[in-house]
């Protein structure tokens, strides 16, 4: 019998670890309430079938005395004082070499053997790995569940020093000391200034893009408003007042809501880099998000104030109240032609997917034009004005530009190049991950895809053999309005592996309702900057054996 124990107790041990909660079923196994006894009684030995039933109650008894021996010993282990880590021994556990440790509240868990069975997928529960759960649960609310807790709570294997503080937030002469905190999943391509992408596999989980995995493109320090003060001067035009509107004047003008992709006009920048070495951050297939804005009309605004079409060329200028130590402000500019026509919807937004701006997107206005780079967005808008050309800013007149291949630093004239307004049709792969091994049979391929100008996309095509033959993908999302498909399809196509391949080299292309398509390689369209990377997205996987 003791042998028997010994080998069956150690599977029941698992499965009592993964079907149970120690902390419950302690309270019952060590209680000394008489009440907890069989309420069946044991069958006798007798008739033809005495021995099918003897290991009957054997295995039923064999099983109880597992189960009580095993929680007699949590039950023990609870009374125990928990072990104390600090954050950075977590931190040091965060990958399957080390083992992959994450803290809810005060407490830590080794998750490794859980990480493959997670029900996301194993890459999800990985970009915790080594720190907190809490800003992944806020994004994805299912988690924060009593079942998911009971699961959770199997693997915990202590708790946090409580003299390990939390990071000082506290002021120094650091410009970049106040700016905000940032959700980490986000990869980091500049801390000062922040700017960061989320990873492609939470990119497209959803249509709209949470807010605190939204990119973030700054130029600068993030300036930290007061919304009671805050006040947007608006100029008025020759032998007019200037408007000085707070948060409750743009309030009372007409809500207008709408759902916008912005795309920095870098993004997929590195695929330039790989070519041949360009200026500009590294940014890969995630400088690009969408969410819902709400505010007032830019040309409802414009019209208070004044200002109508002119015969002649006029921009509408923006100035951010983000600024450097020598006072230089970001701004950027549009033509006025898009800024009063009320079909081009551009915002002064003050509302995000529902809440008020993040600091981090513009708090508490900012501008949202439509179907143009992100660049014109201007944040922390402080200034409107009209004026006969364009923003003298150096990122209107000096940056984001397209050039040919062959203009180089020593070449290049900034003033013979328009600056980037609407953006090229672009699509790229989410999933799966370059590098990845995927399964024999059949392969799930999603990414997202979008044009600027309000022009929809109406086709994405996918090869999984580097472009010889394509299938058309499924998109998903919103329905786009005709000239004004301001935000992202989202797509994906289900195919079978070929047999016998031990590699697919996967390809995905866009095209929109101006049958524009995208370049099938970045040489022909590489330039100085980076920007307007939009050639066919190509990713190499691996087919397990």
């Amino acid at each position: 019998m003791l042998l028997l124990r010994k080998a069956v107790f150690p599977g029941i041990q698992q499965a009592c670890r993964l079907k149970s909660t120690p902390s419950r079923l302690c309270i019952r196994v060590c209680s000394t309430n008489d009440s907890f006894q069989p309420q069946h009684r044991i069958p006798a030995f007798s008739g033809d079938n005495s021995s099918t039933r003897g290991w009957r109650v054997m295995g039923t008894l064999l099983g109880l005395g597992a189960v009580l021996a095993y929680h007699d010993y949590q039950c023990k282990a609870a009374q125990e004082p928990p072990r104390i880590y600090t954050r950075e021994e977590v931190k040091s556990h965060s990958s399957p070499e080390t083992g992959i440790w994450v803290t809810l509240g005060s407490e830590v868990f080794d998750v490794t053997e859980f990480v493959d069975l997670h029900p996301g997928g194993p890459s999800k529960l990985m970009l915790a790995a080594g720190g907190p759960l809490e800003p992944f649960w806020a994004l994805y609310a299912v988690h924060d569940q009593p079942h998911v807790r009971e699961v959770l709570a199997q693997y915990k294997i202590g708790e946090l020093s409580p003299e390990d503080k939390a990071p000082s937030t506290s002021k120094t002469s650091d410009p970049y000391a106040d700016d905000p905190i940032r959700h980490p999943a986000l990869k980091v391509n500049s801390q000062r200034p922040f700017n960061a992408e989320p990873p492609p596999e939470l990119l497209t989980e959803n249509y709209i893009t949470p807010n605190p995995i939204f990119f973030t493109r700054n130029h600068l320090p993030v300036p930290n408003l007061d919304p009671d003060t805050y006040r947007l001067h608006v100029v008025g035009p020759p032998g007019c007042q200037s408007l000085y509107l707070s948060l409750d004047d743009l309030y009372r003008f007409p809500k207008h809501e709408i759902t916008v992709t912005l795309q920095c006009a870098g993004n997929r920048r590195s695929e330039m880099t790989r070519l041949k070495e360009v200026r500009g951050l590294e940014w890969n297939t995630g400088a690009i998000s969408t969410a819902r804005w709400a505010g007032a009309r830019l040309c409802d605004v414009l019209a208070q104030a004044g200002h109508q079409l002119s015969e002649t060329e006029a921009h509408v200028c923006f100035e951010g109240l983000d600024s450097d130590p020598t006072g230089t402000a970001y701004g950027a500019s549009i033509p006025l032609a898009r800024a009063l026509d009320p079909e081009a919807e551009v915002l002064l937004a003050y509302e995000m997917n529902g809440q008020p701006l993040p600091r981090d997107h513009g708090f508490p206005v900012r501008v949202v034009v439509p179907g143009v780079v992100g660049a014109r967005h201007v944040k922390w808008l402080g200034k409107v004005s009209v004026e006969p050309e364009e923003s003298y800013s150096h990122w209107q007149r000096r940056d984001y530009k397209g050039f040919s291949p062959s203009v180089d630093w020593d070449t290049v004239d900034f003033d013979s190049a328009p600056s980037i307004q609407e953006l090229p049709v672009q699509s790229a792969i989410t999933q799966p991950k370059d590098g990845e091994t995927i399964e024999s049979r059949e392969v799930t391929i999603k990414g997202y895809a979008w044009s600027g100008g309000g022009r929809a996309v109406v086709r994405v095509d996918v090869s999984l053999d580097g472009g010889l033959t394509w299938q058309v993908a499924e998109l998903d999302g919103e329905e786009q309005r005709p000239r004004k498909a301001w935000a992202w399809r989202l797509w994906q196509l289900q195919a079978p592996v070929p047999a016998g391949k031990k590699e697919l080299n996967i390809i995905c292309k866009a095209v929109d309702d101006s049958y524009n398509v995208q370049p099938d390689t970045v040489a022909p369209i590489w330039n100085l900057r980076g920007v307007l990377s939009n050639a066919w997205h190509r990713i190499h996987v691996r087919v397990a054996p």
